[in-house]
């Protein structure tokens, strides 16, 4: 990076805000994918009029911007294109209001998800898309890429509690959109346009969410069953009763072996579900896991064990969170996929997935937010391994195909990136990538914000 740059981005952040560090620029330069590009330089703004100077700055001497909020993101949404400076938002971590009767709270990008869930926690309210990483990652990312959870079948995503934002535009202006409102039926839904954008319309600098009152009671259950076949009807059937548990998850009999492997007090079995009911009163959530019981034991589940106690309960979940460490720890290197498919398609997705997988010698797991229909596929390899490396290469874009013919989803919460960017036009026809394209070309025509994403290509 030539000096006058160096010392024009250290007049607007401060000499502590700013490093072309070896150290730091490597820290920068990955997410939790294999993806590896090393930007220029690193900087921390504090507050939306740094962001907006930095933004004019990069007009003027047209170089990109990589916005990264923890780096935990699972697409390379994060890794910065070539030449790029990252802006890491961390630093702009207030909890700027919690206002209980309206329902909201207005954070800045930097806060860490569990931060925010204590601070709510007080006053018997939370945020609820919970995403795997929530000890670590940031609301911020948890809006650019649209994030989901393992509570996602009753409380959806990021997207259903954004109510506004502000938004640093790549000019450098600073728009304001949305409404503190719990309804708003004005205009262009613009707020909504930047969740999931994965920072290439914009640089979100504060972000105001729709806040529901936690439930005082929940129910916690483990069903296990002969054929993931039969754990996927079992699913269907829930839905179709009309019953949306706050978690309904699955394991294929991969992840249930690895996990009895690592030492999991657990049956042996083909499939399992993981099931919770919560609401206001014990009574609600029981009642509601005794319906669901009937469901299961229809679907020929073999055993059933419903949690007797909070400690009980804790047990279960802490199994279900360990399944992608446990996972990831069978080889030097994983792909972690999240294609999502209509709930009444899972078996298909779950034996599809299976017989794309088999041929290959790959150690491989299934497990996912099946209430939701989101599937979690981790391919287990050794990258050095050049038939492993190419057998990954071949599948992969099996596994997407899969979905898309089953009316799925590339993805349903870690985002599209750099790792799904060439698959968009599986899933989408080419009258929206041309839209897509066209709103990109709007907000930033320079091709400066996260260049390289989404399959988005610069201006001619």
């Amino acid at each position: 990076m030539e000096d006058s740059l160096k010392n024009k981005l250290m007049e607007i952040v401060g000499k502590n805000n700013f490093s072309d560090s070896i150290t730091d620029i490597i820290s920068a330069s990955y997410d939790a994918t294999s993806y590896k590009e090393r930007p220029i330089g690193v900087v921390w703004p504090v507050s939306a009029k740094q962001v907006s100077e930095i933004m004019k700055l990069a007009n003027d001497y047209f170089f990109p911007v990589t916005p990264r909020g923890a780096g935990t993101g699972l697409a390379g949404a994060a890794v910065p294109a070539r030449a790029s400076l990252s802006m890491d938002m961390c630093r702009m971590n207030k909890i700027v209001e919690i206002n209980i009767p309206d329902r909201r709270t207005v954070v800045q990008p930097g806060v860490v998800y569990a931060d925010l869930d204590y601070s709510l926690k007080k006053y018997g309210f939370f945020f609820p898309p919970d995403p795997a990483s929530s000890q670590v990652c940031t609301i911020g990312g948890n809006v650019a890429t649209n994030a989901g959870g393992l509570r996602g079948a009753k409380y959806g995503t990021t997207k259903d509690y954004v109510m506004a934002l502000e938004v640093v535009l790549a000019d450098g202006r600073i728009m304001h959109t949305g409404s503190s409102c719990i309804k708003s039926a004005s205009g262009y839904d613009l707020a909504r346009l930047f969740v999931g954008s994965e920072g290439t319309l914009g640089i979100i600098t504060e972000i105001t969410l729709k806040i529901l009152p936690a439930p005082k009671f929940s129910t916690t259950g483990m069903a296990y069953f002969c054929s993931v076949e039969d754990a996927g009807r079992a699913v269907a059937s829930i839905t179709s009763e009309g019953i949306i548990p706050s978690a309904l998850e699955i394991f294929d009999s991969r992840t249930i072996r690895i996990l009895r492997e690592h030492g999991k007090n657990i049956p042996p079995s083909n499939a399992m579900l993981l099931i919770e009911t919560d609401g206001d009163s014990a009574l609600e959530t029981n009642g509601q896991m005794s319906h669901i019981k009937k469901i299961l034991e229809k679907n020929m589940a073999s055993e059933i064990y419903i949690a007797n106690n909070e400690r009980e309960a804790a047990e279960l979940w802490e199994l279900r969170k360990s399944v992608s460490g446990t996972v990831s720890s069978m080889g030097p290197q994983n792909f972690s996929e999240d294609i999502t498919v209509p709930i009444s398609k899972i078996p298909e997705g779950l034996t599809g997935i299976e017989k794309i997988l088999e041929p290959y010698d790959l150690i491989f797991a299934i497990y996912g937010h099946a209430g939701d229909g989101n599937l979690h596929p981790k391919i287990v390899f050794d990258p050095e391994a050049v038939s492993q490396r190419e057998a990954v290469e071949k599948v992969i874009p099996q596994i997407f195909a899969l979905a898309c013919s089953l009316n799925g989803t590339l993805t349903g919460e870690h985002g599209i990136g750099i790792a799904k960017a060439e698959f968009m036009g599986l899933e989408h026809d080419a009258v929206s990538l041309e839209m897509m394209q066209a709103i990109k070309n709007v907000f930033d025509p320079g091709n400066i914000l996260n260049p390289g994403k989404m399959g988005l290509r610069p201006r001619r």
